[in-house]
């Protein structure tokens, strides 16, 4: 019987995309923290929340979390973030 390979890689055609800019300060911002669901990630994402607030006096901080780590963001928490108008948005993996 022979061997069939089968190629793993996604060669579909991409749209070139770019980073998004950065911010200039911290400061006043809003930043939201992505918690994926695995366990450690909110121990982390509080550490993480208490130093931005304190060393990068970030203004305001909002909190998400995905039901689960092995799926995408659903639409209701990427638009929980969008309609905080986050800034920015940090995702936290962690075991």
């Amino acid at each position: 019987m022979p061997t069939i390979l089968i190629n793993p890689l996604n060669e579909a055609p991409r749209s070139e995309s770019h980073p998004a800019a950065r911010l200039s300060t911290l400061e006043g911002k809003t930043v939201g923290l992505l918690d994926i669901s695995k366990p450690g990630g909110s121990v982390f994402l509080d550490r993480l929340e208490s130093l931005l607030k304190e060393r990068y006096k970030v203004g305001r901080v909002v909190r998400e979390m995905k039901p689960t780590f092995a799926k995408p963001a659903p639409g209701d928490v990427i638009d929980r973030l969008l309609a905080a108008r986050c800034d920015a948005v940090i995702e936290a993996l962690a075991d």
